[in-house]
């Protein structure tokens, strides 16, 4: 049997697309990264993934795996080899279990992040992960790449809220991990391994996730700055006066706003331009007044010591909903401008405010007319730090990404900071990576994935260049 008939025989004819019928998944949702897939393979559950991966190997073929597709680094499309096998988890997308008294719930990794959020919500629980993209990226994506998002300050990255994983491994064996279990010390980790690994370790096929109590309460206001600074104050006071209290804690400059106002008009934003916008979340356990009136009062005191210029309180859920939906309509609003380069870095806080002066004033220096567009997770450190060339050239990151990720990651990496914060590798930065991560490191890296993946089955060439040619 040729290849394509196994994987037929596996997960049923209906569900093997070729030719035409793959080009939607051989496309990236930036349309940066475009491949040719020999197929595309949507199996139904764990068994069929295995048998679909026994066939692949069988036949010396390997293996993408592809959620949502919201990916910005290239990791989940084909390359342009022809040979490649896509494995969508689109089908694998149920809700399996949901235990209240243990406070987790488990799906299966093609389940839609909102599927995920609402599911805990009908138990009256929270699944506290939340992204832009939460309408279409996937559990299994946002675990292969350990997805941060909006509530990290508080809650963690995506890794802190996974408890256990099931997984097809590059053998096509399965393994069910999927305890519920907070503590358990026998032997190494290898969900905190997997977990980040971007398909390339293991495919997972479910995972039980961490729920949390809903919050009583949830105060949202948006406050004006003059300086960066003076929001790492902010958030030095905040962390201070809320304490645990505090989840979201967003940055935005002058540019990424402006963006939101010229492509979105109809969001109407509270504040008018400043240099720097804060959004600032704080969930409560007593009641609305009480949460509403603790973030008024670190507001106030901000005012009073200079830190802050004016700030707006939502009043209703639909009002703070909207702020969100701001700062989430910066990337649509980047797209609809024209290409940028993208940097998803993370810094210690107390070198944040510092990177951004010295290498705004870099990059305007080397780059007369650019435009920068910084906003992000100030609360975690992490900056989505991007660069957009002078108005109508065209042709600018085509000429200048090379040289302006150069000067950025040296920024980054100087102050003691990461490359990539919640984005991933995937095929974008595995040069940056060799070039800006430890020898000692990448040499381990490079031990664990011949150990678990020697025939190179599972989404080769991502994260790890390919290993050179005898």
């Amino acid at each position: 049997m040729t290849l394509l008939d196994e994987l037929r025989a596996a997960t049923g004819a209906s569900q093997v697309l070729v030719d035409g019928d793959a080009a939607p998944y051989e496309i990236d949702w930036r349309r940066r990264f475009h491949g040719r897939a020999l197929a595309v393979v949507r199996p139904g559950s764990t068994a069929e993934v295995a048998a679909m991966v026994k066939a692949c190997r069988a036949h010396g073929a390997s293996i993408v795996t592809q959620g949502g597709n919201t990916g910005l680094v290239g990791g989940s499309v084909p390359d342009a080899s022809g040979r490649q096998v896509v494995l969508s988890t689109a089908r694998l997308n149920h809700i399996r279990s949901v235990d209240e008294a243990n406070l987790t719930l488990v799906a299966e990794a093609g389940c839609v992040l909102q599927r995920v959020q609402e599911a805990a919500a009908e138990h009256g629980l929270m699944f506290a992960l939340s992204l832009a993209a939460e309408g279409s990226c996937t559990i299994g994506g946002n675990l292969a790449t350990n997805a941060g998002g909006t509530q990290v300050v508080r809650y963690g990255n995506a890794r802190e809220l996974c408890l256990g994983l099931e997984v097809v491994t590059a053998e096509g064996r399965i393994w069910d991990g999927l305890s519920g279990l907070r503590k358990d010390n026998t032997g190494y980790d290898l969900r905190d391994l997997l977990i980040g690994s971007e398909g390339t370790l293991a495919i997972i096929t479910a995972a039980t996730l961490k729920l949390h109590p809903r919050p009583a309460a949830v105060a949202t206001a948006m406050a004006s700055l003059k300086t960066l600074a003076a929001a790492t104050s902010l958030l030095a006071l905040a962390h201070e006066r809320l304490g645990p209290g505090l989840t979201g804690f967003e940055v935005m400059n002058t540019r990424s706003l402006d963006l939101v106002r010229t492509h979105f008009p109809n969001l109407r934003q509270p504040l008018g331009p400043a240099p720097w916008t804060v959004l600032v979340e704080h969930s409560d356990a007593e009641d609305q007044a009480h949460a509403t009136a603790a973030l008024e009062s670190l507001l106030g005191t901000a005012m009073e010591r200079g830190l802050v210029d004016d700030a707006a309180f939502a009043s209703s859920l639909e009002q703070a909903n909207a702020m969100w939906h701001i700062r989430e309509s910066i990337p649509l609003a980047q797209v609809a401008d024209g290409a940028n380069v993208k940097h998803d870095i993370a810094l210690p806080i107390s070198a944040v405010d510092e990177f951004v002066e010295a290498t705004d004033a870099a990059l305007v220096r080397a780059f007369p007319g650019v435009r920068l567009v910084d906003f992000g997770h100030l609360g975690d450190g992490n900056l989505h730090y991007n660069v957009q060339g002078p108005a109508g050239d065209g042709d600018f990151v085509a000429r200048f990404e090379k040289d302006i990720n150069a000067l950025v990651y040296a920024a980054v990496v100087a102050r003691g900071g990461s490359i990539s914060a919640e984005h991933g590798i995937g095929e974008l930065k595995r040069e940056e990576l060799v070039a800006r991560k430890s020898p000692v490191a990448l040499d381990m890296m490079r031990a664990i994935k011949n150990a678990l993946d020697p025939a190179g089955v599972l989404n080769p060439g991502r994260v790890l260049m390919p290993p050179a040619r005898p």
